[in-house]
């Protein structure tokens, strides 16, 4: 396999550039890693304390043109995983300003940086099944090119980066890669179904809360545990076209309803449950099947972690960390 000599990861203290992080300092320690984290970041620093001794952080805000600049500078990748976004779905209806800028002046002055140092690396910018929208059936599995209908602000700002990644591909000649993830099992991120799930599990198992709050249970996701992602987004710079969009996804489809019906029989004691108004966005997107076939082709790339191990992991790591939080009084 190819080998990377440096890469960047932006976003590494979040939920999924941590087990980026993870995986590149297990699978490929002959890279160096280095990471982009926000000197006012709200992100839960606990999620590097595996990998602290072996990667190099720098500090920088990606929406000050000038720190971006100094953190390239300073890191000199080969490879620059794109992964920080403000990507709470349902929060981004609540404060669209602030998703929006963010994520989109983000990115742009993450590839003004790049451009203006007349560097060349191979950059991934990670994208998301958002950007489809509510997809007509007939269109389902989603492939690459069918219409982008996003749904949320959340969704608008993804699209955008990722028209931006191809337009400073055609106009500069970046390597950008687009990658489109679908629905992930990532236990270090509260703001997702399952991952609430998970932990509402937990809190109730020991005794924190009383019942399970909930929104649609409708919609329809098919899965993919977060490591295998990880691994997809590694195999993607070294295996993908620039200028070219991919789906990632797994190979697991469930509604959300019986995701929750999983956990519930795993669970020591009875879940009650309710649904709650406030969860439910005033948009959603209730289809997301994706065609993977091109990724698969291009990369070779294949999902090793069984769906029930990840459910399963997912409870196990929301059992440990409730223990630390204290009983209501």
């Amino acid at each position: 396999m190819q080998q990377i000599g440096r890469v960047l990861i932006t976003g590494i203290a979040g939920s999924g550039g941590s087990y980026l992080a993870e995986y590149i300092t297990k699978d490929h320690p002959e890279t160096e890693v280095h990471g982009i984290q926000r000197w006012h970041s709200a992100s839960d620093q606990s999620n590097l304390e595996s990998v602290a001794e072996k990667i190099r952080l720098h500090e920088c805000d990606l929406n000050d043109l000038s720190s971006t600049v100094l953190a390239l500078k300073s890191s000199k990748p080969d490879v620059i995983f794109h992964l920080a976004s403000h990507a709470n779905v349902l929060a981004s209806f609540t404060y669209p300003h602030a998703v929006l800028s963010n994520n989109i002046l983000s990115t742009c002055n993450l590839f003004e940086a790049v451009r203006l140092l007349e560097m060349n690396p191979v950059i991934q910018l990670c994208s998301t099944s958002e950007v489809y929208g509510q997809v007509d059936p007939k269109n389902v599995p989603i492939r690459e090119d069918c219409p982008l209908q996003p749904t949320s602000p959340y969704a608008v700002s993804k699209v955008a980066q990722d028209l931006l990644g191809f337009t400073y591909f055609r106009s500069y000649g970046l390597k950008i890669i687009r990658t489109r993830m679908f629905a992930y099992v990532n236990p270090r991120r509260k703001d997702i179904f399952a991952t609430s799930f998970a932990r509402q599990v937990a809190r109730i198992e020991a005794g924190l809360q009383k019942e399970l709050c909930h929104g649609n249970l409708d919609s329809i996701r098919t899965m993919i545990d977060v490591r295998d992602a990880m691994e997809a987004y590694w195999m993607a710079v070294l295996h993908c076209k620039a200028g070219e969009v991919y789906n990632i996804g797994g190979k697991t489809t469930i509604s959300v309803g019986s995701f929750l019906e999983l956990l519930k029989k795993q669970s020591k004691v009875p879940i009650p449950t309710r649904l709650a108004p406030e969860l439910l966005r005033p948009a959603d997107v209730t289809l997301q099947v994706p065609n993977t076939d091109k990724f698969t082709m291009a990369s070779g790339w294949k999902p090793k972690y069984d769906f029930q191990e990840s459910v399963f992991n997912l409870l196990q790591y929301w059992r440990e960390r409730v223990k630390a939080e204290p009983l209501a009084s």
